[in-house]
């Protein structure tokens, strides 16, 4: 199936990465360094471009400002849980991986797989149901990260991390209520960190099956974070303590 991206951001990391993309639009007078390089990748990649009037752009994309950027694109290819842990092993490190449970929000969802890029993180994998999807929304929240990061979807998240704890990897369920503080706990080896969607928190089955569950300590009025937040500071305090010995072996 074909869906449409809009912003240059998304569009450019579409043609770096993976996704096939179609044709792109840009609109009549849109100038600048940004445009010329998106042009000159698209011209290396072999992709037609063309230039249209703003009108037939808002036609065509009416979710937000579209940047006078539209690319037709290939919808995004999820992965397999077994595909993020060869990731890792082709890499020679050892498996970052995030377990979303029930996020909604495109805007938290593109923002934590910005977070989750950046920081290294092999893959994420989400439930088949009742959770955000792929969406041109989710691409253009993460600036393109999406292209670059492996995403699975499975339907039992209780039986996922099972089978990654049979993998030697650690579960770690964020949790507002955990006596462990995040930073206290050694997090250096193999992991799979749990966040749960923004009004629930991770579902019961779910919380029972991790090895154990950290907070994030809070000491004003509110007392609960973002999820896209809370996961960004896990997911560096992961890359803060792994350091540079996360290497297998």
């Amino acid at each position: 199936m074909k869906e449409k991206l809009a912003g240059i951001n998304s569009i450019m990391e579409a043609l770096k990465g993976n996704r096939k993309v179609h044709r792109i639009y840009i609109q009549e007078g849109r100038q600048g360094k940004r445009i010329q390089e998106l042009v000159r990748l698209a011209e290396k990649k072999g992709v037609y471009f063309q230039y249209t009037e703003k009108q037939r752009l808002d036609q065509m994309y009416r979710i937000s400002n579209h940047q006078g950027v539209v690319a037709q694109v290939d919808s995004y290819e999820y992965n397999t849980v077994e595909e993020i842990l060869e990731f890792a092993a082709i890499k020679g490190e050892s498996p970052f991986i995030l377990v979303l449970d029930g996020l909604e929000d495109p805007q938290n969802f593109g923002s934590l797989i910005r977070s989750a890029e950046a920081a290294g993180v092999h893959g994420i994998i989400i439930p088949k149901h009742h959770s955000v999807e792929i969406t041109a929304a989710v691409a253009r929240a993460s600036a393109g990260a999406v292209e670059h990061m492996r995403i699975a979807r499975e339907t039992n998240l209780v039986n996922t991390i099972k089978y990654l704890k049979k993998q030697g990897l650690w579960v770690i369920g964020a949790d507002a209520n955990a006596e462990n503080d995040y930073y206290s706990t050694d997090i250096t080896g193999p992991v799979v960190l749990v966040i749960g969607g923004e009004d629930q928190g991770i579902r019961r089955l779910l919380r029972e099956n991790c090895d154990m569950l950290v907070s994030i300590p809070m000491y004003g009025k509110i007392n609960s974070l973002n999820a896209s937040v809370a996961a960004a500071l896990m997911i560096f305090e992961v890359l803060r303590q792994r350091g540079k010995s996360h290497k297998i072996g």
